[in-house]
């Protein structure tokens, strides 16, 4: 495939034995770069207050996205956010706390929709100022928990499915994106602003969404923790859609313990959207999931056939499966089958359901846009080509404009042929043989040069497997490559995101590997 880019829980005893940890160890970059329960710790001590915490927040934004290295992570700020931040710090007066992320500052990517005074517009100018008629899903859950929505991250324009020739991380209303690593280089796609912004410490923690790799790539290329979790634990309810049979919103955070809390936090049932109907209580043992020992005995396939695109990912890579090994975990090299029969019936799904699922979306959450559908949205960009075309089309737009219905055989075909060879023929054949409890590969090849030229220079990847069948993938920090991160990836079964939360946990906690961006102008290739 040839485009990318696609709590309400107390503090359980997993996770209040993580705090301890947080606390012994201050994050280096201080406060700003430091995690939930480290600042929650805080805020318990009358130490910090939400207001200061997202007033500091604010100011990194203005001085490192707006100013200074300039990475342009953030498309839009809340202007309630400080207000939000005051009421939950009265509401913490009152010995109301909602939960771990009560009082902590959180970023959306701007396809998840919001009714404040924000605009929701997947980076296109077509949807500039369009409010959304009401709150996604997964924003409403964030709010609940007591998380301060703090702003809008930008994305690569439509989640990176408007051009074959596209550069990740560049939108029309937002510009580009830069890599907190290197700065000339690439963040990924599509959920780039998240991505950076996190890796760069503009606020705690960060909402990716994903079709295929749109939240792994980001977060492995710009050295953070991200999770994709199974079609249907999270709501697609009033996000900018894709593709319902791959669409979903993840964490992006700079440690396993950020994001297992965010993801059950956002985690939940939703009448507005079947797929959740069986997520109930799936989230609840996430917290307890963050423990050390949790590789002992564990069996790890191994998936070959996605190592041998980059010689200095696969070295750092090979060390990562020694601590595996280490930690307890028993590693059998396989290979996952069928992964190259799902290709183009992939892009076909997509271009079809991208169709039918944005006219639905512009209907109920933005009937004031300018455009209801998806040949509009093609006529819109010709008449403004100036600003949306400058360095590339819109092909895959005007390919969805020309497909019919969901109930052609061509779509029912392609999704079937989907179905089959990533799911039945693919991770749950792989996994049954061996008697696997995750697959394990590199996540992504190192950032690449921006290129407005020659368009994205993606090499290796895992993120289609899981992407296509709609299960759950965990990346995490594992090494550099001269300089830029790479990621190790976890991925499983249906609904095994705890079990994957834990493997992730326990290699995180004996590596250690992530460490703060300097924002260089570039690096330097002979530096390994």
């Amino acid at each position: 495939m040839d485009r990318r880019g696609f709590v309400r829980m107390g503090l359980a005893a997993g996770a209040a034995g993580v705090a301890g940890e947080a606390s012994a160890k201050a994050a280096p970059g201080g406060i700003l770069d430091g995690g939930v329960l480290q600042q929650q710790e805080l805020m318990a001590a009358n130490k910090l207050t939400s207001h200061s915490l997202t007033s500091q927040y604010l100011a990194r934004i203005r001085n490192i996205d707006k100013a200074g290295p300039r990475i342009n992570a953030i498309i839009e700020i809340n202007p309630e956010a400080l207000k939000i931040a005051r009421e939950m710090d009265r509401e913490r007066l009152l010995r109301r706390v909602r939960g771990p992320l009560h009082g902590i500052p959180v970023l959306l990517k701007d396809n998840i929709a919001t009714a404040d005074r924000m605009s929701t517009t997947a980076g296109s100018l077509a949807l500039a100022g369009v409010r959304a008629a009401r709150d996604a899903h997964v924003a409403a859950q964030l709010r609940a928990a007591g998380a301060v929505i703090i702003g809008k991250t930008n994305l690569s324009e439509w989640a990176d499915m408007r051009s074959t020739h596209s550069v990740s991380g560049w939108s029309a209303r937002g510009g580009l994106t830069r890599n907190p690593y290197s700065l000339d280089r690439n963040c990924s796609g599509s959920s780039s602003g998240s991505g950076a912004a996190i890796a760069a410490g503009l606020a705690t923690l960060a909402v990716g969404t994903e079709t295929d790799g749109s939240i792994v790539s980001p977060a492995s290329i710009c050295g953070l923790v991200g999770i994709k979790p199974t079609l249907g634990l999270v709501s697609r309810s009033g996000i900018i859609p894709i593709a319902h049979s791959q669409d979903t919103a993840g964490p992006m955070a700079r440690s396993v313990a950020d994001a297992a809390l965010m993801l059950a936090a956002m985690a939940g049932e939703d009448p507005a959207d079947a797929a959740t109907a069986g997520s109930g209580g799936k989230a609840a043992g996430y917290a307890a999931a963050l423990d050390r020992d949790s590789l002992k005995g564990k069996r790890l396939g191994v998936a070959r056939n996605f190592f041998g695109k980059n010689p200095d990912v696969d070295a750092e890579i090979a060390k990562s499966l020694q601590v595996l090994q280490a930690q307890g975990a028993q590693l059998i090299d396989v290979e996952v089958p069928n992964v190259n029969k799902y290709d183009s019936t992939e892009t076909e799904v997509l271009l079809y359901e991208f169709k039918s699922d944005l006219a639905a979306y512009l209907k109920d959450y933005a009937p004031t846009a300018p455009v209801r559908n998806m040949a509009e949205l093609v006529e819109f960009n010709r008449r403004h080509a100036d600003k949306e075309m400058p360095y590339f089309g819109q092909e895959y737009l005007e390919r969805a404009a020309a497909k019919g219905g969901l109930d052609e055989q061509a779509y029912l075909d392609a999704l079937a042929n989907n179905h089959r060879y990533a799911r039945a023929e693919g991770i749950d054949q792989v996994m049954r043989e061996h008697r696997l409890d995750a697959l394990v590969a590199p996540t992504d090849g190192p950032a690449w040069l921006t290129d407005f030229i020659n368009g994205d220079h993606y090499n290796a990847s895992f993120s289609s497997p899981a992407a296509v069948a709609g299960y759950p993938h965990v990346t995490v920090p594992a090494g550099y490559v001269r300089g830029l991160p790479v990621g190790l990836s976890f991925v499983g079964g249906s609904y095994t995101e705890a079990k994957l939360i834990g493997m992730a946990y326990a290699y995180e906690q004996a590596t250690h590997h992530r460490r703060a961006p300097q924002f260089p102008a570039s690096v330097s290739p002979a530096v390994r």
